[in-house]
């Protein structure tokens, strides 16, 4: 036997009389530090959702009398009749309508977008094309809270206040979907679109058949983030509407506040907010796939 060979096996583990190579104790330890870590942190996060929703189906009397307890001495589905049926100060099926069709007109033109402008930043070739897009990278870092007044003036000056465009078309083109989009096909050979304008393809066949059905996971993920950024806001809605009717459920949960917020009415404020997270919790678990497609920007190209 050679040298190399004996020097092999004296730096392989040295497995002890129950068969387990020494080190292997520290990889167990520490994969049980972390997954006690990730439960304690679950546990943290899931308590006040569970404790929320239970308090959607407490009866008026418990809300107001007993303390804090976890679940219901009666669960009382009272509290969902009375928001549902009042269709006049509060509706709030009007508002998860309104807010839907906002956030899925949203997606859909992000998507088209940030395609196109990725593309555009990848496979065409213009002078200080790379300039411009750090540029604006770097302008996308200022909050977005400094441009609220001028945005507002621009809404207002187009006649977009209390309307759904006052949503769906402002941060259309993101710079960070764009950018998750520019690293992704940045991935792409560019030995295939050589390959398809040698054949006579033009530029829009090669980003339609070529380009777009490898960016797809990329796409359904920043489709994904801009839904729930959409469904999300806040701050901007409560700017731009003072039409309850066209409010999105965001800007009527602040209303549903001056309604439902006194310490008597707990139970159906929750259930308000309750039914307003039900669509986006339902995306993010039939949809989790992609999110962990997203960690690897280079996961829709195959070797």
């Amino acid at each position: 036997m050679s040298n190399q060979a004996v020097n092999g096996l004296d730096n392989r583990p040295v497995a002890n009389r129950t068969g387990k190579v020494k080190g292997s104790s520290n990889v167990s330890i520490s994969k049980y530090v972390s997954y006690a870590f990730l439960l304690i942190l679950c546990v943290i996060w899931i308590i006040p959702v569970i404790f929320g929703i239970s308090t959607s189906f407490r009866s008026q009397t418990e809300v107001v009398s007993s303390g804090f307890r976890l679940f219901p001495e009666t669960w009382v589905f009272e509290n969902y009749v009375t928001i549902l049926n009042n269709t006049s100060t509060a509706p709030i099926l009007r508002w998860l309508g309104n807010s839907l069709f906002i956030a899925t007109t949203h997606t859909i033109l992000v998507v088209i977008v940030i395609s196109i402008t990725g593309f555009g930043y990848t496979r065409i070739n213009f002078k200080g094309r790379d300039t411009l897009f750090f540029t604006l990278l770097g302008i996308s870092f200022f909050p977005g809270v400094v441009n609220l007044i001028p945005s507002y003036k621009i809404i207002d000056s187009l006649g977009w206040v209390n309307t759904s465009w006052a949503m769906i078309i402002p941060g259309l083109a993101g710079m960070g979907n764009i950018f998750l989009v520019r690293q992704f096909m940045n991935g792409i050979p560019k030995e295939l679109d050589e390959s398809a304008k040698v054949d006579g393809a033009s530029d829009f066949r090669i980003f339609a058949q070529i380009i777009l059905p490898l960016v797809k996971p990329i796409l359904i993920v920043c489709g994904l983030f801009s839904f729930t950024g959409s469904w999300n806001d806040f701050l901007w809605p409560v700017i731009v509407y003072t039409d309850v009717d066209k409010m999105p459920v965001t800007a009527g949960l602040l209303l549903l506040q001056d309604i439902y917020g006194n310490y008597r009415m707990i139970g159906q404020l929750m259930g308000s907010a309750i039914l307003a997270i039900v669509p986006t919790l339902l995306l993010f678990i039939f949809a989790q796939k992609y999110f962990v497609q997203s960690i690897n920007l280079n996961s829709g190209i195959k070797g």
